[in-house]
């Protein structure tokens, strides 16, 4: 199913939130790379422009999230679920999904900001402009350092992000990771389950 259903997440919804997943994962780890001193300022600027390609990808697939999240349902909680652990995971995916957004803006800013004045090439196909600020060092800095906690902060509440999915699947063993990897995969029958409150689901 390409829709989410009241049971689980649709084709598009488990497609947009791996791929930025991992799009971001990677834009955290070329950004550690990058900055050190000792590498080849030619491999350097190489991993600068990736790193730039990647983030206006990710803010891409981003808003097409963010758009995606508002007009489409969401489904219902799994079974079992405490209320304050629904809120919390709400909570966590509202802030992952506009540091989406902010995280690759403000990188944005810092290469438009810039005194070096270096165009983003988007994986060498076309030219990304630069956003109107005024370039100066006291910007690029200030710039480089929000978008430098943003990153920390995205990389903290995605580690949380997955210690928990991986504590429901491992430990509590409820559908909360395995609905977010297959389309449909069993939730319709753990919904069933939990409205119904059925014997024979209990004993499967």
């Amino acid at each position: 199913m390409l829709r989410n259903k009241e049971g689980g997440f649709g084709v598009i919804t488990i497609v947009l939130h791996w791929t930025i997943a991992l799009l971001t994962l990677g834009l955290i780890l070329v950004g550690f790379i990058m900055r050190r001193t000792d590498i080849d300022p030619t491999l350097q600027f190489s991993l600068y422009q990736w790193h730039k390609s990647i983030g206006f990808t990710v803010l891409g697939l981003a808003l097409l999230r963010t758009i995606w999240w508002l007009v489409e349902r969401s489904p219902h909680p799994v079974p079992g679920l405490r209320p304050m652990e629904h809120i919390a995971a709400r909570a966590t995916h509202t802030t992952l999904i506009l540091l989406g957004i902010v995280t690759p803006l403000a990188g944005w800013a810092v290469a438009s900001a810039s005194t070096l004045n270096i165009p983003s090439f988007y994986f060498d196909l076309i030219v990304i402009p630069h956003l109107p600020l005024a370039q100066s060092e006291a910007s690029e800095a200030f710039w480089a350092l929000i978008h430098a906690w943003l990153a920390y902060i995205v990389l903290g509440l995605v580690a949380v992000h997955a210690a928990a999915a991986l504590y429901h699947h491992f430990i509590r063993r409820d559908e909360i990771l395995t609905r977010m990897l297959r389309s449909g995969f069993r939730s319709g029958r753990a919904g069933a389950c939990f409205s119904q409150k059925s014997r024979r689901c209990q004993e499967e």
